[in-house]
């Protein structure tokens, strides 16, 4: 289809909707295809995209405003359309639950503070700013961990998202350092595309590793970060662009600084079942009913450790079925 689409009208370039551009391996083989110089997807490209599209042809259509491109750039600018909070709705979430916290209003000492929290192998909750359109979680409303840990990937599936520990996770990438890491030139700002680990980062598999029983091939560290790598040494990226999410990009930096590693786990900030949270109130009860060390909402670090202990009325987990 992509082929016939660009045969009959010459484009260099494709743009992607509808529920099957949500096909990242199809998405990523379409643009190792060499056909198009450029994909790009719509981040909620599903039916949720309609409400985007309805009220962009009504500013065409019936306002009569130009559809500009605008030099190339992502008009979405990040997909950052949903709710947004600020420190007074945190504070009276923290009043609420009486939950100590620690306050850093500077930026570069928070990014600095929670990437060595991640560096030292500690799962993050991280809610900043206005909430992402889309399924995938795009820094604003993620779960963070270190990349280079083999042992995360179990940890945040067993001990925070609770559902069976083989399922993968995506990774954060700066996206001036993103063909450090992955066999791809250009930008995935959506989680949108699948690109292969670079040969250099891949550990070779053993001459036997297909005799294997299914659970240690599961296991086996296959590069030199197993925690994003995918059996077949790939992955779903998201590349963060300093312009569209500072905050989140400084945080990458920062954990670069200490690590040398520009890449980091991101996954959706919920646990099986539910939506990601989308208020401070969430965000803490989700922290606390996981095994999260550090929740950082806006300026806020709250420290599991120091919280008071959590009650529940019932068990909670049943009240979500297997996803």
């Amino acid at each position: 289809m992509a082929r016939t689409a660009k045969k009959l009208t010459g484009a260099k370039k494709l743009c992607l909707s509808g529920g099957e551009a949500l096909n990242c391996i199809a998405n990523g083989k379409l643009l190792r295809g060499g056909e198009f110089e450029d994909i790009w997807i719509q981040s909620a490209a599903g039916d949720a995209g309609g409400a985007l599209g309805a009220a962009y042809a009504i500013h065409h259509m019936y306002y009569k405003q130009s559809r500009d491109i605008n030099g190339g750039k992502d008009r979405m600018q990040g997909a950052y359309l949903g709710p947004e909070f600020g420190s007074l709705d945190i504070l009276v979430t923290a009043e609420k639950y009486k939950a100590p916290y620690e306050r850093l209003e500077n930026i570069a000492v928070l990014s600095t503070t929670v990437a060595a929290y991640l560096a030292q192998g500690k799962a993050v909750g991280w809610f900043q700013g206005r909430m992402e359109w889309g399924p995938r979680a795009l820094g604003n409303r993620s779960i963070l961990g270190d990349a280079r840990n083999k042992e995360m990937q179990k940890r945040l599936n067993l001990k925070i998202k609770f559902r069976e520990s083989l399922r993968p996770f995506a990774p954060s990438v700066l996206y001036e350092d993103v063909a450090e890491y992955f066999e791809m030139a250009g930008s995935s700002p959506y989680m949108l595309l699948i690109a292969s680990v670079r040969q250099g980062r891949r550990h070779p598999l053993p001459p036997d590793y297909h005799q294997w029983p299914m659970r240690d091939k599961l296991d086996y560290v296959r590069s030199d970060i197993p925690a994003i790598t995918h059996l077949d040494y790939t992955a779903r990226l998201q590349t963060v662009n300093g312009e569209t999410n500072p905050r989140f990009s400084e945080l990458l930096k920062a954990f670069k600084d200490q690590t040398g590693y520009g890449v980091i786990i991101n996954t959706s900030f919920n646990v099986r079942g539910e939506p990601i949270v989308c208020t401070p109130e969430d965000a803490y009860r989700c922290f606390m009913r996981t095994d999260m060390d550090y929740l950082v909402v806006g300026d806020f670090i709250f420290a599991k450790e120091e919280q008071p202990p959590w009650q529940e009325e019932q068990d909670w987990q049943e009240e979500y079925g297997l996803d």
